[in-house]
């Protein structure tokens, strides 16, 4: 007979499916400078903590990784798949003196069990927005399939341009939007947004559109 799972159980295994999805996306791409994520690792023994191994691109030889625990609790909250990135370039930048109860090794690579209480997070950059806003339209759950993203362009100042189709909109209209803030409820708008008539404009440089959307200031 299997265990039963509590529900504080299954949140911080919703939470580690989460975190190893989106620290994929640095196998190929670097996390920072040079370093890429080489493995993602739910804790042992069910602990609320996830574990990440970085290196060099390409890297496998255990003496040549480093891998940091990070709880996945704070206080009563938990944290989320973004925190764990920032904590992992926090540690992995510049010079730290741990604890030796604090360092330890799994599976022949250097571990260093994080305190995020003695680290400040790295901040969030307009590229993580950009890929978060991508993700969630390339990948939309079943029920939030209104619009089907169909491409992008990173533009000047930050903003980025999103080539969209819609179910109540023929051909594929263009949008600008500048990432970061209120990412939930830009989504859950922005099928309907692409019919406001005051935000369109005719997009006379860019052939790939039927009209352009600004939502930069949105």
């Amino acid at each position: 007979m299997g265990n039963l799972v509590s529900e504080d159980d299954r949140e911080i295994e919703d939470l580690q499916v989460e975190v190893a999805d989106l620290l994929s996306d640095f196998v190929h791409a670097p996390l920072l400078e040079d370093q890429h994520v080489r493995g993602v690792l739910p804790a042992p023994s069910g602990a609320p903590a996830v574990r990440a191994v970085l290196g060099d691109r390409g890297e496998c030889a255990p003496d040549r990784l480093t891998a940091y625990e990070i709880p996945l609790r704070a206080d009563e909250e938990l944290r989320t798949a973004h925190d764990v990135v920032a904590l992992l370039r926090a540690v992995h930048t510049g010079t730290h003196i741990y604890p030796a109860n604090r360092v330890t090794s799994t599976m022949r690579t250097d571990l260093y069990l994080i305190d995020p209480e003695q680290v400040t997070e790295a901040p969030f950059t307009t590229d993580d927005w950009s890929a978060t806003l991508l993700r969630v339209l390339a990948r939309p759950s079943t029920e939030q399939v209104r619009s089907h993203l169909r491409g992008f362009l990173f533009r000047d100042d930050g903003l980025l341009r999103l080539y969209l189709d819609s179910d109540e909109i023929s051909g594929v209209v263009a949008t600008d939007v500048r990432p970061g803030g209120a990412l939930t409820a830009l989504l859950a708008a922005l099928p309907s947004l692409l019919g406001d008539e005051w935000r369109t404009s005719d997009a006379a440089d860019d052939p790939h559109c039927r009209y352009l959307v600004d939502l930069t200031d949105w």
